[in-house]
């Protein structure tokens, strides 16, 4: 029995979806595979990628990989006896048959074409968030990790929080009643932006071409990186952008907005009036402050709501509708019949309930999972151990509607958005800001 399971693993750990799929003859052999470890593959490990690789370090690590070898030094050490490479698709290549999972952390930009890569050859695939860069990746990474039935987390690692997941089971119980408003707000904005002329040499231990991967051409210089790449539209995603997808988690699934992208239904009950205004909008980088409206139509038995997007002091959402309280940095509100749900902690750790009326509400069940932590519960859901809380399914649109808010913010026009098709009708240039044309030799 030993024999046919470990010939069996790769098939399991390849074809197992996260809910509970078996595909095992017997309990005794899923047992023995779901106790395996997972060989693995980082891509991205300095910095924020850092963290990741030692959340994931109880699994063989088989691969490491970073386009600079000074950011990358600590983990480089750490697994030294992991093969090292510096281009991910050259990794996929070489090493196809001996990776079974893929944590990504490179810059926004990037995360697409390495998290879909790992996709396309059966890898399950946890990435950072944003999920991606553009509307469209972020569409095509939900689509992709469907298509090949792989298990998949998104990196916004308060999903495994009380704060999120008991926001959640309010909502979902309707503890404050019908929603027809909703507030998310992050950060003071962004910078301006200004492109540099001058163009010092590239570092030595950083591969600048691999560093820009699918992005256009542009010279090296120190103002893109590290992390500062984030402010920069090439590369980042702006305030909103990288922050949306943490303070946005538990408002997007407490409204049930994912129920716009599932198929079937009508495009044009399934579509989304968008309203963006901002200031200091530049071509480089985002807006210095932005305020996007999204009139989301009904969801089933849920009303239609405004949802208010907004990064900027100025543009935050005032005192009254916070029950007295004044609206720091971050938060995310929803305003029922009967009370609100808020949290001001960017990641929604900590969430409460806003009412005159506390006491007369009646708390929930609980229902949802409690417990072993964002990576450790994907490496579960790899081996066939319960769900992914915040897989591609719910962090795509997540993504997709964080990035529409960028770019409603920068065309400061109103459209609307298909989600079932990922298109802009009505109009040209906000269109046109879903996708950019990627350079040669990098593709989905």
């Amino acid at each position: 029995m030993a024999k046919q399971t470990s010939l069996n693993r790769r098939g399991f750990l390849k074809g197992s979806t996260g809910a509970g799929l078996l595909i095992c003859s017997s309990r005794v052999a899923f047992g023995y595979q779901a106790n395996e470890k997972l060989n693995m593959a980082c891509i991205g490990i300095g910095g924020q990628g850092e963290g990741n690789v030692r959340s994931v370090s109880g699994e063989n690590v088989v691969a490491v990989c970073d386009v600079d070898e000074k950011r990358g030094a600590r983990m480089l050490r750490e697994h030294s006896k992991a093969r090292q490479y510096k281009d991910f698709r050259r990794m996929l290549s070489e090493m196809d048959k001996q990776i079974d999972a893929v944590v990504v952390c490179p810059p926004d930009h990037t995360h697409a074409v390495a998290a879909v890569g790992a996709m396309k050859q059966g890898k399950h695939v946890y990435c950072e968030k944003p999920l991606t860069r553009t509307v469209y990746e972020a569409r095509m990474m939900r689509l992709t990790a469907a298509k090949h039935k792989v298990v998949t987390q998104m990196g916004n690692q308060g999903s495994a929080s009380e704060g999120v997941r008991r926001a959640t089971e309010w909502g979902a119980a309707g503890t404050v009643g019908p929603v027809r408003e909703a507030y998310l707000w992050v950060g003071d904005g962004s910078g301006t932006m200004t492109r540099p002329k001058d163009t010092p040499p590239v570092p030595k231990s950083l591969d600048w071409d691999l560093w820009l991967g699918p992005a256009s051409e542009r010279p090296y210089h120190p103002s893109y990186l590290p992390f500062i790449w984030r402010g920069w539209r090439h590369f980042g995603s702006g305030s909103l952008g990288d922050m949306g997808c943490h303070t946005g988690n538990f408002l997007f699934r407490c409204l049930e907005l994912g129920k716009l992208w599932e198929p079937g239904g009508s495009s044009n009950a399934k579509r989304i009036r968008i309203e963006g205004e901002a200031t200091g909008v530049h071509a480089e980088g985002y807006p210095s402050s932005t305020r996007v409206h999204f009139h989301i139509p009904a969801r089933g038995d849920l009303p239609a709501v405004k949802l208010t997007v907004s990064s900027g002091k100025e543009m935050r959402p005032g005192s009254e509708l916070l029950h007295g309280k004044q609206a720091g940095s971050f938060g995310s509100l929803l305003v029922g019949t009967k009370g609100s749900i808020y949290s001001s902690n960017p990641w929604n750790t900590s969430s409460e309930i806003l009412s005159k009326n506390k006491g007369a509400l009646k708390e929930p069940p609980r229902t949802l999972p409690r417990g072993v932590g964002h990576h450790r519960e994907w490496i579960e859901a790899c081996k066939g151990k319960g769900e992914a809380f915040s897989s591609f399914a719910i962090g795509g649109p997540l993504t997709e509607l964080i990035q529409l808010a960028n770019v409603a913010g920068i065309v400061g026009e109103p459209f609307h958005y298909d989600p079932l098709t990922g298109e802009i009708p009505d109009h040209p240039g906000a269109s046109g800001l879903l996708h950019r044309p990627y350079r040669k030799g990098w593709t989905l």
